[in-house]
């Protein structure tokens, strides 16, 4: 399996860290005015707002690589949010399109947890175990390698918001779903979906093992063993604290929480839903929101009419998501005007055209 290669990949310049913000913000406006339609920067909703201000439209991961797909007169895609996102962006564009990401640190531990490698090691122990009845799927945070994996195999990518979708189709096809690599999200949509916890079971990659105690035969969906560090961040405890101290608030969470927090909460949806939801919600309501720091403080910002709080306000932001920041931004972008780029993100032709069949297949049953 052919995994990504990184371009020129290094580390910001020290005399960077000594600009100002207004100096930054200053020659980051200006290189926006000189690039104009060249220029392409997609803000994905975790962003820090001192980032967000500058991106030419904010969403999540598949969105903002479907814009870039759309965007034909982009030649520079400078990609605010993590590395899988930026992958994604350069298989949906153009040869002619290049894609960087402002600082390499920014990755994603959840699509980390699921190594291409483990996967391959997976296959034929589950395959041996199952037969051939298993459809795998991934979360689209994942890797491009994980992509490529699914899409070989048959399988489809999901979203948070389509997930229950996709989960129910694959069922048609296969009698088991193999769901990589949000433990969490898997086993939520599958409950939702009428399944049993019984009937789920979770593969161990550091081990090779199916963590379960029930009749393999039984299994219908093997869940794999990764999470979303933020999100795993989100307890019952937290909740109950709410419950007792905002009697009337209601709590919404993300379904990358675990299985008890979701069961515990009043809602729960992905981020486009919950940013929809508290713009739809009437003046005066209360809300616990259990999601990431720096959009849970930005919907607070945008919304001075509810009582909005973190559901855990000791949440640090997603730590990865903001290693993005002005300063890397601009460096992006000056070396971009200088004709020697950082960091750009590219995908091989195989890798990419066979995660494109994993995108492809989500995208046409939604």
């Amino acid at each position: 399996m052919a995994i990504p290669e990184l371009l020129q990949t290094t580390t910001l310049p020290n005399h960077y860290r000594d600009l100002s913000v207004e100096e930054m913000t200053l020659r980051i406006t200006q290189i926006k005015a000189q690039l104009g339609d060249a220029l392409f920067i997609p803000g994905h909703h975790y962003q820090k707002d001192e980032v967000i201000q500058f991106a030419d439209v904010a969403g999540d991961s598949l969105q903002l690589a479907q814009l870039c797909e759309s965007n034909t007169k982009a030649k520079h895609i400078v990609f605010c949010g993590v590395h899988f996102m930026a992958e994604t962006a350069d298989m949906l564009t153009t040869n002619e399109q290049a894609v960087y990401l402002p600082d390499m640190r920014a990755g994603c531990s959840m699509a980390d947890m699921a190594d291409i490698y483990q996967t391959e090691a997976a296959w034929p122990i589950l395959q041996q175990l199952f037969g051939d009845t298993i459809l795998p799927l991934t979360y689209v945070n994942s890797t491009a390698a994980i992509k490529s994996f699914v899409g070989t195999h048959g399988g489809a990518c999901v979203t948070s918001s389509n997930a229950k979708k996709m989960v129910a189709w694959a069922l048609t096809q296969k009698e088991r779903i193999f769901f990589l690599p949000d433990q969490h999200l898997g086993r939520n949509t599958a409950f939702d979906l009428g399944i049993p916890l019984e009937a789920m079971a979770v593969w161990n990659p550091q081990t090779n093992t199916l963590e379960t105690d029930q009749d393999p035969a039984t299994i219908k969906v093997i869940l794999w063993k990764g999470h979303c560090s933020v999100h795993e961040g989100f307890s019952t405890a937290q909740i109950d604290h709410v419950r007792e101290t905002h009697p009337t608030m209601r709590v919404i969470v993300h379904p990358e929480c675990s299985r008890e927090v979701v069961a515990a909460s009043d809602d729960a949806g992905s981020t486009k839903y919950i940013i929809d939801k508290i713009e739809a919600a009437p003046a005066g309501s209360q809300w616990a929101i259990g999601t990431e720091m720096n959009l849970v403080n930005r919907l607070i910002a945008q919304h001075p009419d509810k009582k909005i709080i973190s559901l855990n306000p000791y949440m640090c932001p997603c730590l990865t998501m903001n290693r993005i920041d002005l300063a890397h931004l601009l460096w992006s972008l000056e070396s971009i005007v200088a004709g020697t780029p950082q960091n750009q993100i590219t995908v091989d032709a195989h890798t990419t055209k066979q995660a494109k069949l994993a995108l492809t297949r989500m995208l046409e049953r939604v």
